[in-house]
């Protein structure tokens, strides 16, 4: 994609520290949840309860968004191999820790708490990676390699799953190592596995990774980085100042569209629960089908991106995507006479099982088991009466919720890769770390908020809250994005170096 000695480095940033480091590896932490959390609150740490679980779900985006802007401030003043190497041994140390997370005798829970901040600490060079891509691309070049990226990530959660599934194959049992006090069963070999892909992109960055930066149209000038390549071209390009205000509303922009899938990934189990009448078991794994099509849907749209935004370019299709998102959760909302089924048996039986709504702070594939009553012999099925909405708003039906699954597949990825790539663009061609290190850090921030918007609303106000508000918020960004639309243009157009329609 670039030129010259920088196609090494190109392909390195997408598909050594995207795809393996950040994608590959992030895919198999998340697939790893979906039985070590499990595995840890209900056999290790009984002290543990669902109040600490959420917690432990958030501490992943928390420590990602305090790395961010931290690592993205060490790649704008030194060599961006440091920052990769060193997040990424992070991420190790934490698999590590993961995988000896059951060795000690008591506070293993604040084990698991620190370990998953530490992978979320070191999935903080994401800021480092969007910025080297920034550099290292020209403005045509800039939105192929965003989404060349993103459809990496996809991947990498599709294949998540995968690795899980064959990992499961190894048993509870599995096999220990005494010398090392090492049990290698389906709960720790996915850590372990993601520890080695770890090392692997350590020795590729000392053995690839090169620095590279061109300007917005493509030509190579030298890096500001010690120990750079690159000829003695001038930065001209980069006198003048940012459109901060572009940089504010691309920010808020990405913070919604990161709020908005986090709130629709973390109701998918409860959601279904309760409207199909879906044990926990059912939710997880038709959800688990429903979002690895979505996976594959959105490998197809970043493909289809690159090729629709050299004809109408990011600001439309960014617009496009936002609107298939808001269109997706209108269809969400309950409407009819039908309700769904409720819980009548633990009605009758005056032993109704309550659950906190803390425990609505995990993702579908994480979800705890579920307390029942000693007086019964299954899991209750239906919407719980504990939820006072249950007996007066209509269910949505299962055409509803699959249309919404595809309409959002569609929209979010749209949304995604246009942001970060108009985000780029405005920054232009001066060091862009600290600033991908703030957009990377709003995104962590949605994660964190995404599921209590779920657990407090959806829980105590039902769907048609919920999903109400969410079409305002994404309403309101659309509304942002009209009044900043003209600013959101590339900063060589702003200065007029560069004709708006090349970009």
């Amino acid at each position: 994609m670039c030129r010259d000695n920088g196609s090494d480095s190109l392909l390195l940033a997408q598909c050594l520290s995207s795809v393996s480091t950040q994608n590959i590896s992030s895919a198999v932490q998340r697939s790893l949840l979906q039985v070590m959390l499990i595995h840890v609150f209900l056999q290790i740490d009984p002290t543990a309860d669902a109040s600490f679980l959420g917690w432990i779900i958030a501490s992943y985006s928390i420590g990602q968004m305090v790395a961010s802007p931290l690592f993205g401030l060490w790649s704008n003043y030194r060599p961006r191999r440091e920052p990769l190497v060193v997040s990424t041994a992070i991420s190790v140390a934490a698999n590590c820790l993961y995988a000896y997370v059951h060795v000690p005798h008591s506070h293993n829970k604040y084990y698991m708490l620190t370990a998953r901040a530490l992978v979320g600490f070191g999935a903080g060079n994401v800021a480092v990676v969007r910025s080297y891509i920034a550099g290292a691309t020209s403005l045509t070049e800039r939105t192929s390699a965003m989404a060349n990226t993103s459809a990496c990530q996809a991947v990498g959660f599709i294949l998540g799953p995968v690795f899980q599934t064959c990992f499961t194959l190894i048993g509870e049992e599995g096999v220990t190592w005494k010398f090392l006090c090492l049990q290698l069963n389906m709960y720790t070999t996915p850590v372990l596995f993601g520890a080695l892909l770890g090392v692997i992109n350590i020795i590729l960055i000392f053995a690839i990774f090169r620095e590279h930066r061109v300007d917005d149209m493509g030509r190579q000038y030298k890096s500001i980085n010690p120990n750079g390549e690159g000829s003695d071209v001038l930065d001209q390009n980069s006198e003048g100042s940012i459109d901060h205000v572009a940089v504010v509303a691309l920010n808020v922009l990405f913070f919604v569209i990161l709020f908005v899938f986090a709130v629709f990934e973390t109701i998918a189990t409860p959601l279904t629960m309760d409207m199909y009448s879906w044990t926990r078991k059912e939710a997880v794994f038709y959800n688990g089908i429903i979002l690895s099509v979505i996976g594959i849907e959105s490998v197809i749209v970043f493909m289809v991106v690159k090729m629709l935004s050299k004809k109408t370019g990011e600001r439309a299709i960014l617009h496009a995507g936002l609107l298939i998102v808001l269109v997706g959760f209108f269809v969400l909302l309950p409407w009819g006479k039908k309700l769904p089924n409720i819980q009548w048996q633990d009605i009758k039986n005056n032993s109704i099982p309550r659950m906190d709504p803390t425990e609505m702070l995990t993702p579908f594939w994480s979800l705890q088991e579920m307390q029942l009553p000693s007086n019964h012999s299954a899991e209750p099925v239906g919407c719980p009466v504990t939820q006072s909405w249950c007996l007066n708003t209509p269910m949505i039906y299962l055409a509803q919720y699959i249309s919404s699954d595809v309409l959002i597949g569609l929209g979010y990825p749209v949304c995604n890769v246009m942001s970060y790539t108009l985000y780029s663009k405005v920054l232009g061609p001066k060091p862009q770390g600290v600033y991908m290190g703030w957009l990377t850090a709003s995104g962590s921030g949605a994660r964190i908020l995404g599921p209590v918007f779920v657990s407090q609303i959806y829980t105590h106000l039902g769907p048609r809250w919920a999903f109400s508000l969410i079409c305002g918020v994404v309403v309101l960004s659309l509304l942002l994005l009209e009044i900043v639309y003209k600013r959101l243009i590339a900063f060589s157009v702003r200065y007029g170096r560069i004709q708006e329609e090349n970009c």
